[in-house]
This record gives C-alpha cells, sequence and structure tokens, in this order.
C-alpha cells in the first residue's frame, strides 16, 4: 500500500507518467486507484468549475484557499483514506504541496496558515511519496501549446510571475526531503516512467 501525489506545473506531464504508473501498477498486479485535485469526489468535481472557472468576479486568494480545503477535506473523508484503509494504494494528481505552491508562492498566502489549513483537511494525512515533475514556466507553455489546448483555465491564465513563484515553491518544499522525488520533466515518458519505478523498487514500496 502506497499514497502517492504528482506535482508539478501544468504541463509538466504528470498525466502521463500517472498513466504510465498505473499501466505498471496492473501488470504487477497491485490495486490502486487513480484520483485527483481539485475534484476526486461529486462535491469535488462541482467545486473544482467553479475554482476553475475564468469568471468576473473571481474568488479572492482566501476563498480559492479555502475551496481548495473543503475540496480535500470532502476527497480525504470519502475517498483516500477508505481507499488506504482497504490496503489499495492511492494515486492522486495533485494534493497539499499543491495549496502551498499556488497559494502560498503564488499567492502570497502566509504558508503557516496553509499548513494549518492542510493539516486540519486532511486530519494530518500525508503521502508517502510526493513526486515533483520540475519544469520551468517556459517549457510548461510551450507544452501545452503544443498540445493543442484550445483554451486555459482560470489558474492556467495567470501570468509568467505567477507561475514561477509556483515553480520555487515546489523546489523550496523538496529540498532535502527524503518523502520527495524530484524529476526532470524535460526527460521522455520513458526515462521518467523508468526513473520512477526505479525509485519505488528502491523504496521498498514496489518488489
Amino acid at each position: 500500500m502506497a499514497f502517492l501525489a504528482f506535482e508539478g506545473l501544468d504541463g509538466s506531464g504528470k498525466s502521463t507518467l500517472i498513466k504510465n504508473l498505473g499501466n505498471h501498477l496492473k501488470e504487477a498486479g497491485i490495486s490502486f486507484i487513480q484520483t485527483r485535485e481539485p475534484g476526486g469526489t461529486d462535491l469535488g468535481e462541482e467545486l473544482r468549475q467553479i475554482i476553475l472557472k475564468d469568471q468576473t468576479p473571481a474568488p479572492c486568494a482566501k476563498a480559492e484557499l479555502l475551496l481548495y480545503e473543503a475540496i480535500r477535506a470532502q476527497h480525504v473523508e470519502c475517498k483516500i483514506k477508505p481507499s488506504l484503509d482497504k490496503g489499495n494504494w492511492v494515486v492522486c494528481d495533485r494534493f497539499t504541496a499543491s495549496s502551498i505552491a499556488f497559494q502560498a508562492g503564488g499567492r502570497k498566502i502566509a504558508q503557516s496558515e496553509i499548513e494549518w489549513l492542510n493539516d486540519f483537511a486532511t486530519s494530518s494525512l500525508a503521502p508517502d511519496l510526493t513526486i515533483l515533475l520540475d519544469i520551468t514556466y517556459e517549457n510548461s507553455q510551450k507544452r501545452m501549446l503544443n498540445n493543442n489546448r484550445d483554451s486555459k483555465d482560470r489558474i492556467e491564465n495567470e501570468g509568467e510571475s505567477f507561475h514561477k513563484r509556483v515553480r520555487e515553491s515546489y523546489v523550496a518544499q523538496a529540498e532535502n526531503n527524503d518523502d520527495w522525488l524530484v524529476l526532470d520533466a524535460c526527460k521522455s515518458e520513458e526515462d521518467l516512467t523508468s526513473e520512477l519505478v526505479s525509485h519505488l523498487l528502491a523504496k521498498g514500496f514496489l518488489k
């Protein structure tokens, strides 16, 4: 059993790596669920639409943060924790590190306040491993353009300085943290999958 969270800027390749890991887990006969934030539950998916809709007026920074935390509380209570209790792996696209990166780094809300809210919303549940797909802002934008993204959501439409602060926060969170694995998102998906699987084997998550 393991709880893995995947983090990174939009366009970093999280979805592809999660898919490839899922294929590996299936081949290994490991039971797992794949989920995401914001979202993960019926309530979470409804609130996701509110958060990401490019609308005027947008939620203020504190309201945005509290919406994310409401989604997370429901997600942990109704999906993540029950799955872990059954002995399943949980593979999650974004978790608490995203709130620190986007709301502390990007929105400049005090990190200590976000850490308290994360702890409250999750009842202190933390991933066994957080995988950061590190990519520059410039390369993330090129990726999304090459992927023929017709439109961006409200967060993706934030400016360059916002997303650079988000990346800086991710790198700072990962620094000297044994519970994080930092991967170069510019590598091929085959290399990234191999590096991830090798790390999971080395840490004893896989046999």
